[in-house]
């Protein structure tokens, strides 16, 4: 069984607002192409802007807090959930949902919400994007601490996208490595290769209640070959052959074998702005998947995921 770690169901308004790419993605179509790319399960959690901000705001590209109440990410959670398992349960029966959060703005209130959905429809752990909302993953630590109770008392894992550009004060890989080394108890996911950075993929190796996810992988290679400072600097980077995302991926899953898991990030594995134009598909990233030995193949694929979810018994999937 194939499971892909990273995907993302729903609208992202204020990317369609202001001209970037992609910006939505429904479950029949990520089940369509993944099952091209021999897929059988996916990981799955909302867009990253949400109603929680003003749409004024966002037609202006700004993301500033809406007047009306709406919690974050409140609705954008339960409407992915009623798509999973009202509007189209047997292709939802092939996802594991995660829910996304803030983890900086109305914590108590996001908490309320989360809690009467799992009560409700049943996800299986927690998504943060914190760069692009602007929002301190840090405060996991201090405002945000009730969601790692909430982690712990659900045995949910957390699943965050990771930065190493300097001017992402938001989501640095570090930052999420100094929560996770403050709260052992609960687990977590530094997503994205933890942009080649070897210091930080060193610390996931050494901490037992780390992993970190290759999603977007072909579009982050592009970025070390076109010098982009989303990725390491070449001083700090993992060692490998840029020019060539499948042996990059191989010589990741050999380092790691045990804390790397495979997923596409659909449909980000493209990202195009005013700034960049980085380009790939579902089918290159599983192509660079299915390159792999088998042994490797089946654990960045599969058994370090369930490592993370603490999925012992794999009908569970059913």
């Amino acid at each position: 069984m194939i499971i892909d770690c990273h995907n993302h169901l729903g609208v992202d308004l204020f990317f369609y607002l202001n001209g970037f790419h992609p910006y939505a993605q429904d479950l029949p179509a990520m089940v369509t192409e993944g099952r091209h790319g021999g897929v059988d399960r996916w990981v799955v959690f909302p867009m990253v802007s949400h109603l929680g901000f003003d749409v004024d705001g966002m037609r202006r590209g700004e993301l500033n807090p809406a007047t009306d109440g709406s919690v974050p990410y409140a609705f954008e959670n339960e409407r992915m959930l009623e798509e999973i398992y009202e509007r189209y349960p047997a292709l939802g029966r092939l996802t594991l949902p995660f829910a996304i959060l803030d983890p900086l703005r109305e914590p108590a209130a996001q908490l309320r919400v989360l809690r009467r959905l799992h009560a409700k429809y049943p996800f299986f752990g927690l998504k943060i994007q914190a760069t692009i909302i602007k929002s301190d993953v840090l405060a996991l630590l201090d405002a945000g601490r009730g969601f790692l109770e909430f982690a712990k008392e659900f045995n949910l894992p957390f699943i965050i996208h990771s930065s190493v550009a300097p001017e992402d004060t938001w989501s640095q890989a570090s930052s999420i490595l100094r929560v996770a080394e403050a709260t052992p108890n609960v687990r977590f996911c530094l997503a994205h290769s933890c942009r080649f950075d070897r210091e930080c993929l060193d610390r996931v190796a050494a901490l037992p209640n780390t992993w970190f996810d290759c999603s977007a992988h072909r579009i982050h290679c592009d970025s070390v070959r076109l010098g982009l400072p989303n990725v390491a600097p070449a001083a700090r980077r993992f060692h490998a052959d840029y020019h060539n995302p499948t042996a990059v991926l191989h010589d990741l899953a050999s380092a790691y074998p045990t804390k790397m898991m495979w997923g596409s990030d659909s449909p980000f594995q493209s990202y195009v702005d005013d700034d960049f134009a980085l380009r790939s598909t579902y089918a290159d990233e599983t192509a660079c998947l299915h390159a792999l030995p088998a042994d490797l193949k089946k654990a960045v694929a599969h058994d370090n995921l369930l490592a993370l979810l603490q999925i012992n018994d794999e009908r569970l999937l059913a």
